[in-house]
């Protein structure tokens, strides 16, 4: 393997801190619908992609068969719904706890592999499941002691995960056969196709809001987009899949940080117990679920990186 061109752990370093700001562009973004911020996202990262795209990949687009135009259809319809739930949960519960809450990913993943290929439960796999859903019951506990909305958040937060999943899988079989950029291509721009049919349907304005909203738009497209994770997807050429997982759930740390530098919001305690036991849950998972998941999740992880949250 060639030498990288710099220390992959700084790109990694990177990577983390870009796809922390996420969750606060989001709500910096507050007078827009969530939907509408999910839409620009995605439709401003596609415009950003298509020129290199139709110039290095359009030769791809000819095989694309007729059943992978509907899997990358209902991929896109998960993607969108994924970022509509997620960034809804952030108008009802803090940063810390939809962020930490959404990055439960990997257990819903594992819980897809074994209803679709069988994949059997290692008691470690258990055993952190068990602690990382006791984590996520501390969270809401204490959110719903602030009100009750803030557990609709939570419970937004986990659905968002729930479905980011629901695309993972679905992208599996696209992905044996189109290169990475190709299939983040179309997907997204089935995802933000999505999002504008349902923007229509509940008569969103695609106008009208405060100039820093776009700003805020296009900052999503671009920093946890592709400084986030176009940087772990490079890193992945010299560091293992789980070295990237383990490094991804240090975002909840990073935009707790962000959120309380900006935002000005606080931690309670349970958000803190609940947040440490979740991220605990969640590394002995990825270390006890690693050589058994990767023949199957390999392609998994790396749509992973170029998602979000």
């Amino acid at each position: 393997m060639d030498k990288p061109p710099f220390n992959p752990y700084i790109a990694v370093f990177i990577g983390v801190i870009s796809v922390s700001t996420a969750a606060i562009f989001v709500k910096l973004a507050a007078e827009a619908p969530a939907s509408i911020i999910a839409n620009y996202r995605l439709l401003i990262a596609v415009l950003i992609m298509a020129p290199y795209i139709f110039w290095k990949y359009r030769h791809e687009f000819s095989k694309i068969s007729l059943m992978d135009w509907i899997l990358a259809c209902f991929a896109g319809i998960f993607l969108a719904l994924h970022f509509i739930l997620w960034f809804e949960s952030l108008n009802y519960t803090s940063v810390a706890s939809s962020v930490v809450l959404v990055t439960m990913q990997p257990i819903f993943a594992f819980l897809g592999t074994y209803l679709f290929f069988q994949e059997r439960f290692t008691a470690g796999a258990l055993l952190s499941m068990v602690i990382t859903l006791t984590g996520s019951v501390i969270i809401g506990w204490g959110d719903l002691q602030i009100s009750g909305m803030a557990l609709l958040g939570d419970i937004l937060a986990l659905l968002g995960g729930a479905m980011v999943t629901g695309y993972f899988l679905l992208g599996q079989n696209l992905r044996k056969r189109l290169s990475l950029m190709t299939y983040t291509f179309v997907v997204y721009a089935m995802a933000s196709a999505v999002l504008i049919i349902y923007n229509l349907i509940l008569q969103h304005p695609f106008t009208g809001y405060p100039s820093d909203h776009w700003w805020v738009f296009i900052a999503l497209a671009i920093i946890p987009t592709f400084f986030g994770h176009t940087m772990f997807n490079w890193a992945l050429r010299w560091l293992s899949t789980s070295t990237i997982s383990m490094s991804i759930l240090f975002e909840p740390l990073g935009a707790s940080i962000l959120a309380y530098i900006i935002l000005g919001e606080m931690i309670t305690w349970e958000q803190w117990l609940g947040g440490t036991i979740v991220i605990f849950g969640l590394m002995m998972f990825i270390f006890s679920t690693t050589k058994k998941m990767a023949p199957k999740l390999t392609r998994l992880s790396k749509a992973n990186q170029e998602t979000e949250k």
